[in-house]
C-alpha cells in the first residue's frame, strides 16, 4: 500500500502475516482483537485527548504518550517518536495528523475514521459554543485570567515533552542525535528557520546516517566472515598436516 511506503507505518492484523505488526500491549496474546469494544475504547481515548488538548498541537503528545504507551500499551517509545515526527512534518494540524497515523497504526482505515471523529468532535462542539457567546467571553475578566493560567500550564507540558522524548533519543549514546538536536534548536531559536525545513533536513540526515551505518555493518560483517573462513582454512591445513 502507498500509505505504508510513504510513512513506514504498518497496521495491526489478526494473524502474523507479512506486512502486519502486533501492538506492544497485545504481545502476550499474540494479536490485538479489533472488535466493537476496541473501536469504542479507541474513540473514547481520542475524544478525551482532544477535549483536554488546550494550547496547541504539541500538548497532545504527552497525553498520547501517557494514554497509548503507559496505560493502553498500544505503542512503544520509538513508534511515538515516529508518529510525532511525521505528524509535525505533514501539512495540517498535528493533532489531526497524529490521530490519523495512530488510527491507521492500530486498526487500518477503520481506525482512521474512528480517531478522526473522536479528535474533531470536541473542538467542533466547543468552538461552536464559543462562537455563539464570543463577545461575552472576550470581555470577561475571569476567562482572560483562565487563559493566562492555561498558557503557563501549556508551557510546562511542552517542556515535559522535550525532556522526556529528548532523553529517549539521547539515551542511545550516539553523536549524531546530539548534533541533530543542537543544530535544530539553533536553527529555529537563533536563525528563525521554518520548522518544516528543519524536519526535512533532519530526515535527510537521518536517512544518510542510517545508510552509512548499514554500510559499515555490512563491511564489518564481511570482515568477520572472511576472518572466520581464514581460521577455518588454517584449521583444516593443520589437520591435513
Amino acid at each position: 500500500m502507498w500509505f505504508e511506503r510513504l510513512t513506514g507505518i504498518l497496521p495491526v492484523c489478526r494473524s502474523k502475516k507479512k506486512g502486519c505488526r502486533v501492538p506492544v500491549g497485545a504481545a502476550r496474546e499474540g494479536v490485538m482483537v479489533r472488535d466493537k469494544g476496541f473501536y469504542w475504547d479507541l474513540f473514547v481515548a481520542t475524544l478525551q485527548l482532544s477535549a483536554f488538548t488546550v494550547g496547541g498541537g504539541f500538548v497532545i503528545v504527552p497525553l498520547m504518550r501517557r494514554k497509548f504507551i503507559r496505560e493502553k500499551q498500544w505503542l512503544d517509545e520509538d513508534e511515538m517518536l515516529d508518529l510525532t515526527a511525521i505528524a509535525q512534518s505533514a501539512p495540517g494540524s498535528i493533532a489531526i495528523n497524529a490521530s490519523i497515523l495512530l488510527g491507521y497504526r492500530l486498526a487500518g482505515f477503520r481506525g482512521v475514521l474512528v480517531t478522526i471523529f473522536g479528535t474533531v468532535l470536541p473542538p467542533l462542539f466547543i468552538l461552536s459554543l464559543v462562537s455563539m457567546f464570543y463577545a461575552a467571553f472576550k470581555s470577561n475578566e475571569y476567562v482572560v485570567l483562565a487563559m493566562k493560567g492555561m498558557q503557563a500550564g501549556v508551557a510546562a507540558i511542552i517542556f515535559d515533552v522535550v525532556i522526556t522524548m529528548g532523553k529517549n533519543v539521547l539515551s542511545r549514546k550516539r553523536v549524531m542525535p546530539w548534533i541533530i538536536l543542537t543544530g535544530s534548536f539553533a536553527a529555529v531559536f537563533f536563525f528563525d528557520v521554518n520548522v518544516f525545513v528543519v524536519i526535512m533536513v533532519c530526515g535527510a540526515v537521518g536517512v544518510a546516517d542510517t545508510l552509512y551505518g548499514e554500510r559499515l555493518r555490512k563491511i564489518r560483517l564481511g570482515k568477520m566472515q572472511a576472518f572466520r573462513r581464514r581460521r577455518e582454512e588454517e584449521r583444516k591445513r593443520e589437520e591435513d598436516a
